[in-house]
């Protein structure tokens, strides 16, 4: 889990956001407001719904965030965090605890430990099948 994680507040903006992700090289950035998880913004969240809508980037993050949110917690082994990724069919899970985002855990970070390439493998295969385009 990285404990160190890029966020935006809901009220800044999505060319803000964009700007963290570009200097962080990350795809989706947590939404916090004062400790608590509020939602998740990815660069296909600007993409479609700011920009393909006609939206400036002026436009706040609350505006384009994804609230449907799945979430994890520090006590979760990597196997179950791979599980849910895999059922949910997300690369990255916010780890929370007492409502405060404590970490994130990403697809990759799974990858990286011996004992969970085969759970990150299985996420991997799973997400990938689900978002596969012809």
């Amino acid at each position: 889990m990285s404990r160190n994680v890029a966020t935006v507040s809901s009220n800044q903006t999505i060319k803000e956001a964009a700007e963290l992700m570009n200097q962080h090289n990350i795809g989706s950035i947590p939404v916090v407001d004062q400790g608590e998880l509020k939602g998740i913004v990815t660069d296909r969240d600007i993409t479609l719904r700011s920009t393909a809508q006609g939206l400036d980037s002026t436009t706040m993050v609350s505006q384009v965030m994804s609230t449907n949110l799945v979430s994890g917690h520090a006590t979760m082994s990597t196997e179950e965090a791979a599980k849910v990724m895999a059922q949910h069919q997300i690369r990255r899970l916010p780890i929370v605890e007492n409502n405060q985002l404590i970490g994130i855990v990403a697809l990759g970070d799974l990858a990286t430990n011996q004992m969970s390439d085969q759970a990150a493998g299985v996420a991997l295969t799973n997400i990938s099948e689900q978002h596969k385009t012809f």
